[in-house]
Parts: structure tokens; sequence; C-alpha cells
């Protein structure tokens, strides 16, 4: 492959990669404003805190942002800034950004999302991460990122068949990487993402130097033996992992057992998908943040909503939950690949129970930021990736 940072179609010997661009038709956005405008609400309690969901009169007015201010052009505009790009891996469609550094020597990293989250988290990592220089950094912790939508996400589109778990994404992410050219490359992710680069680390651990991840757990066994010489955040974590955490599983529960029925009313309603994954962001963004948008540009958060309506794969993106609960709470085995874990608020990650099932070799505790870390305290997540990969290239 050359060094460029936009070739033109590259054929491989199973398949091409080719240019992408994104182009929303004019009459989709007008839909969703159409839609907007015609909500039908529900009726909300008197008190309307967010205890029993999203409150009606918040979700109204940020409904009304979406249609009569937010603009999706400009968004659209910026992510077509970056090289992008679409291949068919496993009989499935994917998209991916590809920014090549103009270091020749940086390192290859896949980079992948969670949900409810999308290519969008990454748009101001991109720039620093390949180019540290021009940003007062080092040019050798300079990276070649690809950036890949998930299966069933955004502009990946709809999976069309059972089976796409954690390990089938992995599998195909590690294709992805070779038809790329790089036959020895990083990852990093978080939530979801999280999962699939760990899972990199062990379908790929010849190919992989390093999995750089926030948001990590392990499951607690329930052997007592667990919870000694935890911190008091650690048992607060640990609580929540075996079952604390009730009150906020709902949506995972729905997603892992019904996405089709839930499919129904999300790729209806605009304003349902938009509670439906606002929602989240109001529990995982940092505990400081009483609302989302103190903890997440409120225009990107939208813009993340937007591409699950405008794409229409509310429900595709639930189906990693079904096609991946199997597996919840049963251990993994041990990944000897060298792993980093970013712990931010709201994150579940315990070092003594993690390291029976990974090879931890840096570990970082921040006190600001959140669960979309990438979102909320970039600045803190992009040193901590370079950090980690420093001792690795």
């Amino acid at each position: 492959m050359n060094g460029t940072n936009q070739p033109n179609v590259i054929s491989f010997s199973e398949t091409a990669i080719t240019p992408f661009r994104i182009q929303i038709p004019e009459t989709d956005l007008m839909e969703l404003k159409e839609r907007l405008g015609r909500t039908r609400w529900p009726d909300d309690l008197e008190d309307n805190h967010w205890d029993y969901g999203m409150p009606l009169p918040y979700l109204k007015k940020l409904s009304a942002y979406w249609k009569d201010s937010y603009d999706w052009r400009k968004y659209e505009t910026m992510l077509n800034q970056f090289p992008q790009f679409t291949t068919t891996i496993d009989g499935q469609n994917i998209h991916f950004l590809h920014v090549r550094s103009p270091e020749p020597d940086a390192l290859p990293l896949i980079v992948t999302h969670g949900w409810p989250g999308s290519v969008v988290e990454f748009m101001h990592m991109i720039e620093p991460l390949t180019n540290p220089s021009k940003y007062g950094g080092n040019p050798s912790d300079a990276f070649h990122l690809v950036i890949p939508s998930l299966p069933g996400f955004g502009f990946s589109g709809h999976t069309k068949e059972r089976g796409w778990n954690i390990e089938r994404v992995a599998k195909a992410w590690d294709e992805l990487m070779r038809r790329l050219g790089y036959e020895r490359y990083g990852a990093q992710g978080g939530d979801t993402g999280c999962m699939v680069s760990a899972e990199l680390g062990r379908i790929a651990a010849e190919r992989i130097v390093g999995v750089h991840c926030n948001g990590l757990s392990v499951f607690p066994t329930g052997d007592p033996a667990e919870t000694v010489n935890l911190t008091a955040a650690e048992q607060q974590r640990y609580d929540e992992l075996a079952g604390g955490g009730f009150d906020g599983s709902g949506y995972a529960i729905l997603q892992a057992t019904r996405p089709q029925t839930l499919s129904y009313s999300l790729t209806d309603s605009p304003v349902g998908q938009l509670a439906w994954i606002v929602e989240k962001f109001k529990e995982w963004t940092d505990p400081t943040a009483s609302l989302p948008e103190e903890a997440v540009d409120l225009d990107l958060l939208l813009t993340n909503v937007s591409i699950y309506w405008l794409t229409a794969t509310a429900g595709s993106s639930a189906r990693i939950y079904k096609e991946s609960s199997g597996n919840w709470g049963t251990p993994a085995p041990y990944s000897s690949v060298p792993t980093g874990v970013a712990v931010f608020p709201k994150d579940l990650s315990i070092r003594s129970m993690i390291k029976r099932q990974y090879n931890i070799v840096h570990w970082s505790e921040f006190d600001r930021g959140g669960h979309f870390a990438a979102l909320e305290a970039p600045d803190l997540l992009m040193d901590d990736i370079q950090l980690f990969f420093r001792g690795l290239r």
C-alpha cells in the first residue's frame, strides 16, 4: 500500500477497499425535522426526576434544539475531512476511517467505539494522535489510525445474519488490518470497543504489540477472597458488578434478549432514539455533570445520535448484545499481550480481578471524565494511549 492519506481503490486478493464519503440526502434531513415536529409526547410525573427515565421537559428542550438549531451538514463536512473507506469482510460491509500519519515509522493502531457510540467519538483525537509534533508532542508517538464502525452500526450498515459477536468482530478487524498492509499493530477501545480490542489480543497475539482499554472490567466469581484489600472505590465498583447496578441494566437486558422488538420504536421515532441514547450519556458521563451536555459537547452528542437515526441502525447495533450475551460472566482465556487500562469515573475496573485474565503492564486512574472518555477527556485519554504504547513500538 502507498503512504498517501487518500489512496484510490485498492484491490486485494479477496475484495477491494473503496473510498467512501458521507452524503445524507436532504430529504432524510427534512423528514427528521418533520418527525420531530409531530412527536406524540407521553405524560410524565410532576416531579419528573431521572430515576424513572429521561424527564419530559428536558427531552422536549433537547428535541427542539435538534430540530431547529443543530446543523448536521456542518458535522458531515467535518467527518468527511478524514479519509473514509468501505470493504466487505466475512460478508459484511465495514466502514472505517483510515488516517495515515506523516511520520513514516508511526505505529498502526485500530481504535474501536462501543454502544451507544460511533466514530464521532474520536474526531478531536485523530490529528493529535497521527501528527503529535503539530501539537507540541513527540513525533515518535505518532500512529496510523484505523477507526471502523462496528458491524451493524452507522455507516457499516445493518448486519444481515446471526453471529456477529465480539470474537467475530475481532477476526474481521484483524483481516481489515491485513488488507491495509499492517502486519504489526496495536488496538485500543472503550466499552464494546474494549472487548473487541481485548479479543484481538487473544486471536492475533503474534501481531498485536499491545492492547489499551478504557472501561475494562471482569465479572466477580463470588469468591469472598476477591473483596480482600479492595480500596473504597474498588469496593463500590465490585458491588455494582455483583448486582448493585440493576437499576441501570434494563437497556442491556432488552438489547440482549429482544433487540428486534426494540428496533421498531427506535427506528420509527427520532425522539425515542434520542432518549434511548442520551439517557446513557446522562448515567455514564462524569458524575460532576448534572446534564449530559455539561460533560460532552451537545452538537457532538447529537451528531452521534443522528448517525444512528440517519442509518436506521438502532436494531442492528443492539444485536451485538444479543450475539455476545452468552459469554457474559464467563471467565475469558488469559491474554499474554501487554495490556494497559485507563480508569475514568463510572468505569468498573478492578486491577486485582482484571490481572487474572490480562497481562497488565500499565494502569492509570483519573478523577476527570467518564465512560465516554474520548469525548469527555480526550487529552487524558490521548496522553495515556501514547504513554502505554511508547515502550511497545
